[in-house]
């Protein structure tokens, strides 16, 4: 599915790069994860946003165990054992994840432990143990155990009458060992620790501590195990393989296959396990061979164990110990009159409109968009792509609007969003019975584009509105999430986008499009026909640059190609939030590149492509980062930006994440990323999404 182009030829025989040019994705991936741990560490920070980035820190951490070590670990025992790009077999590969995590995990819960828990306390949060309360405390949290904790618990022994129990991936448990007086046998039981109930409990009083809600219940084991002594009791953790596989060549229907599957990813095999450091040796030993798994995968670590869960502290309503907020506004071309809402359509027939999410709202743009339309009696058919919304959609709610007006309404669900997919099944039969026409995309590939076509009777004539954005249709996410998203009625815009959807809910030969490129295929034809291209203008003279902002740099092919057009002395400016597998600045082969990285209050998730060509830029913003999947296992979208303003305000945007005076990591060519947060006077470098807001501000009163 790709753009009609004419390519330039350059020799395969230029293609002698060194075998080392890549670095380990996996490990790359740490190594962003080890960007978010920095920002905890960052004593500049709001106290309660340090905490924040330690709850992200350890989510992000579950997820990337439950896929990618997974991955890992099934390719071992499926016999696919090649290496990676970087050279690594996946043993090498797991034993260097080992070694990083257990020091990233250990730093993590130092920085808690310390400093974090003891700032806290300054402020008035504490979180304490159970032997630091007075009896009177003691006595008020035995009332609580008694009447919200312990009918919710369910002990469960081991012996030959009980088999071991199944540990259901990252819930925290305990491990209880307890003897019989009766006779001095001693026995093992689990207690998992109830998930919907508060991790941390308020002590009562008026001041606010806390203890963890695994102390409480290990406190009053003897209750649940009535004539039995406690000996011990440990906190553990498992994390599970939890990716999905779905055969969609199977004559089953793909809700139900895909619902059984969902059963399944409860019962993965276990590829972590997380301990209390002070674990004896034998309970260790146990839980080792009941849920085999091997040495290098057991992480020792100071208790509390699950810092996901400081999310609970993360949003209390203490606004000197958060960021000062941000004021969100309308894009100036959607602003309302004060005596009637703004119309969104005459907006669009006038100019098109690219607006900047979280600092342009989500609510008075594309959810509006889609809202009107559905409102609308002119407006004759909605269509529209689902990768992920949110628990009370107003996206949802607007279509099925929009089906009990007459409409008609097509939503595209992709069901198989990564630990969405429960949602979106329930989504999908939600839509349907409302009269919307759901489809699933193309057998074999995840339908990741975000767009909406609206087609409106103007007159005589039909008139094509879309959105085409690089964020998803969820109006929560959209707060914290920094993305572009373009508003048009150009209408070859509107023209492919038609062909497009009629290619993924009906049967049609692969389109030529005029103003997008899609995946598979036309996304990576289309940029290496490009990145080639500036090479040309380079050697020509012209001016040429290549300009990336994306959430991931892995695929190899197009590394390679970038690696090509710096070869020849082309300049790349790389702006990545995540993976990275390219080398910059190495001599001969990557001397013109320079790679970035910003983090902060707001998720990066805009993916940005810019083209100096020879003094006629060419911007695309879409859905796609350069991984494999993107490229050639999904279906993506670009759209080419064509007015000057928006062309002038994405330069702008990629010159500040490239600039010396914002705060930033830097890659190494040893694969090593050096943060740079004051500049040489020793002065704190600008927050390039502080500035960000600031220029919407400023952009907004300038109309």
């Amino acid at each position: 599915m790709s753009e009609e182009t004419t390519s330039i030829f350059i020799p395969e025989s230029e293609h002698h790069f060194p075998a080392d040019r890549f670095l380990e994705r996996e490990l790359s991936w740490l190594d962003f994860n080890q960007r978010v741990l920095e920002l905890a560490e960052d004593e500049s920070m709001p106290l309660l946003e340090r905490v924040n980035f330690l709850s992200i820190f350890a989510s992000n951490l579950d997820e990337f165990f439950m896929v990618r070590v997974a991955s890992l670990k099934r390719r071992i025992a499926t016999g696919i054992a090649v290496p990676s790009a970087s050279g690594l077999s996946p043993q090498e590969v797991l034993h260097q994840i080992a070694e990083r995590t257990k020091m990233l995990q250990t730093r993590h819960a130092d920085l808690f432990a310390t400093t974090i828990s003891e700032q806290l306390a300054e402020h008035g949060i504490e979180i304490v143990h159970w032997s630091t309360l007075s009896p009177a405390e003691q006595q008020e949290l035995h009332e609580y155990f008694s009447a919200q904790v312990f009918p919710v618990l369910t002990p469960l022994a081991v012996d030959p009458a009980h088999p071991f129990p199944y540990i259901s991936g990252l819930s925290l448990n305990l491990a209880v060992v307890l003897r019989n007086p009766r006779n001095q046998a001693e026995h093992f039981a689990r207690v998992k620790v109830p998930p919907l109930l508060p991790r941390f409990v308020k002590v009562p009083g008026e001041t606010a501590r806390y203890v963890p809600l695994e102390d409480v219940i290990g406190e009053f084991l003897g209750e649940l195990f009535q004539g039995m002594e406690v000996l011990q009791h440990h906190t553990f953790r498992v994390t599970r393989n939890e990716d999905l596989e779905v055969d969609e060549d199977e004559g089953e229907n793909l809700l139900v296959q895909l619902e059984k599957e969902l059963l399944r990813r409860k019962f993965g095999p276990p590829v972590r396990l997380e301990v209390a450091e002070d674990i004896d040796p034998q309970v260790l030993s146990l839980l080792q061979r009941e849920l085999d798994i091997d040495e290098h995968d057991v992480y020792h670590l100071p208790e509390p164990l699950d810092l996901k869960s400081l999310s609970d502290f993360a949003f209390l309503p203490i606004p000197e110990l958060h960021f000062e907020p941000h004021q969100i506004t309308t894009n100036r071309y959607l602003e309302a009159d004060e005596d009637e809402a703004a119309d969104i359509f005459a907006s669009l027939r006038e100019r098109e409109v690219l607006v900047h999410h979280p600092y342009e709202s989500f609510a008075t743009s594309v959810q509006a968009f889609l809202e009107q339309a559905a409102a609308d009696p002119q407006v004759l058919a909605i269509k529209q792509t689902l990768y992920r919304t949110s628990g009370d959609s107003p996206i949802v709610d607007a279509l099925i609007d929009a089906a009990a007006a007459g409409k008609q309404v097509l939503a595209l669900v992709e069901i198989k969003a990564r630990f969405d997919e429960q949602n979106n099944i329930g989504w999908a039969r939600k839509l349907e019975s409302a009269g919307v026409h759901v489809v699933y995309g193309l057998v074999g590939l995840k339908t990741h584009c975000k767009l909406s076509l609206v087609i409106r009777q103007e007159g005589s004539q039909l008139r094509r509105y879309v959105h085409i954005g690089t964020g998803n249709y969820n109006p929560k996410t959209a707060r914290f999430y920094e993305d572009l998203g373009l508003l048009t009625s150009r209408p070859e815009v509107g023209e492919d986008l038609t062909k497009l959807f009629n290619l993924l809910s009906g049967y049609a030969m692969e389109p030529q499009y005029k103003s997008i490129l899609t995946s598979p295929g036309g996304i990576r034809e289309g940029l290496t026909e490009r990145i080639r291209r500036e090479t040309e203008h380079h050697l020509a003279g012209k001016p040429a640059r290549i300009r990336f902002k994306m959430n991931s740099l892995v695929d190899e092919k197009i590394i390679d190609e970038l690696y090509l057009a710096s070869s020849q002395g082309v300049p790349i400016d790389i702006l990545v939030r995540g993976m990275c597998a390219l080398k910059p600045g190495v001599p001969g082969l990557s001397e013109t590149i320079k790679v970035h990285s910003v983090l902060g209050r707001y998720l990066e998730h805009s993916r940005v492509f810019y083209f100096e060509n020879a003094g006629d830029p060419e911007v695309f913003i879409g859905s796609a980062d350069m991984m494999h999947r993107n490229l050639d296992r999904r279906v993506e979208t670009m759209v080419r930006l064509t007015q000057s303003d928006h062309i002038r305000e994405l330069q702008d945007l990629l010159d500040l994440g490239m600039g010396d005076e914002i705060s930033r990591w830097e890659l190494q060519s040893s694969g090593e990323w050096l943060r740079q947060s004051v500049s040489a006077t020793g002065e704190k470098l600008v927050d390039m999404q502080d500035e960000l807001m600031a220029r919407t501000l400023k952009k907004k009163r300038s109309r």
